[in-house]
């Protein structure tokens, strides 16, 4: 045992710690096993619980869950568990593999190998079926390696994933777009479940006239390869997610004079804290209370169109932003990244969309199977943008419901 926090753990029997973590990590039995020396013991239940506990360990804003929710921190000195999930689970993460027994005559096809997609095809290797991913991208990880900056994320950790999935045994087919080289109908007919496991890939648009200049980039296009796009001079970043902050920081080391522009405050920022202070340490400015409502051109130049904007407190209490008339500002820049989300592409369906919501949304069962027989949904594909455990977890769910749904028949 290196870390000293370890023995400031209560082991307490109903842990806040675990129940505020997205994918359930029982910190207790970890923590104990730790404190007597069982590290890789540790390790292993880790593992077992989250094949990604390496990734989430680094990548979770862990003042919203296991260190937030510590019962120490009532005395302003919660225990930081991540510091020791990072220490034995990256370590572990070198020599993890994962014992499959033989396949068992049922096929899933998985679409997606982002963190939800990679989970479940873990987790059904694992219970004996047959797995392949399609993906979109060459390689396997989404936006752990496609999404998130290699300064803030090495990349290596998802080769070392990549690794122990070659290792099972499930096989990978990357650069195939579903919906246009193969359909879900092809798939439903090949395998004995389909699961969707994409991830939010469109960029969702301002809407604001002069929205289609060139100069007018979308984030997660230009996280994916920043060295295409020549940025420079004066840079808005419009948003206030993870995904604005991981674009401010990348254009600026690019030399760009970056600004963030968003309608709220700090505090109603759904980015990470620690991403949000490390963004402004990095020396990327921020001016709150005021979004863009139309950019302008003249010449060369362009303008933003900015609009003051205050909060308000709705009946149900929930913050909402209430542009102020009269209040609008031209602001030069040289480019402009839209990071205000991204929406799912539903496009993969083509005509063979399942049972939707009013807002054109597929509904699932508390199984997550949709209304066609033996096609699931889950991480960002099913709940919109959410954070690595949020979508591991996700995954592991629906791989439960898939073996039981097989096992059944």
């Amino acid at each position: 045992m290196n870390n000293p926090e370890a023995l400031r753990c209560l082991l307490c029997k109903k842990p806040r710690c675990k129940y505020a973590c997205p994918i359930f990590t029982d910190v207790p039995m970890a923590m104990k096993l730790y404190r007597n020396g069982n590290v890789e013991e540790a390790a292993k239940i880790l593992f077992e619980n989250n094949p990604l506990t390496a990734i989430t360990c680094q990548v979770c804003d862990w003042k919203k869950t296991c260190y937030g929710a510590c019962v120490l921190n009532a005395k302003g000195n919660p225990v930081k568990w991540y510091e020791i999930e990072q220490e034995i689970s990256i370590k572990y993460l070198e020599q993890a593999g994962v014992d499959v027994p033989a396949e068992n005559g049922k096929r899933v096809c998985i679409v997606g190998a982002g963190p939800a997609g990679i989970t479940a095809a873990i987790k059904l290797r694992k219970k004996g079926f047959g797995v392949t991913v399609y993906d979109d991208h060459e390689r396997l990880g989404g936006v752990l390696r496609y999404g998130i900056p290699s300064f803030r994320f090495n990349r290596g950790y998802v080769d070392a994933v990549e690794h122990i999935i070659e290792e099972a045994g499930i096989k990978f087919v990357g650069g195939t777009k579903i919906g246009k080289d193969l359909s879900v109908k092809d798939l439903r007919k090949k395998y004995d479940a389909v699961l969707i496991a994409g991830g939010t890939w469109e960029p969702r648009k301002l809407d604001i006239p002069g929205e289609e200049d060139e100069r007018v980039i979308y984030a997660m296009e230009y996280l994916m390869d920043p060295d295409a796009y020549s940025l420079k001079g004066r840079i808005h970043v419009i948003g206030g997610g993870n995904v604005t902050m991981d674009a401010s920081r990348t254009a600026l080391r690019k030399g760009c004079d970056t600004t963030v522009y968003y309608r709220k405050t700090f505090e109603n920022m759904p980015a990470n804290v620690r991403d949000v202070e490390e963004a402004k340490a990095d020396g990327v400015k921020f001016v709150l209370f005021e979004v863009p409502v139309a950019i302008k051109r003249d010449g060369d130049r362009r303008f933003s169109v900015i609009r003051h904007c205050e909060n308000i407190i709705g009946e149900d209490g929930n913050v909402r932003t209430r542009m102020i008339p009269g209040t609008d500002k031209e602001v030069e820049f040289d480019y402009m990244i839209v990071a205000i989300s991204e929406n799912v592409d539903y496009g993969l369906f083509g005509e063979d969309m399942p049972e939707t919501d009013r807002k054109g949304r597929p509904i699932v069962n508390e199984k997550f199977e949709t209304s066609t027989d033996g096609v699931f949904l889950c991480g960002d594909f099913l709940t919109g943008p959410t954070t690595v455990a949020n979508a591991a977890q996700s995954g592991k769910t629906a791989a439960q419901s898939i073996a039981e749904k097989l096992n059944k028949e």
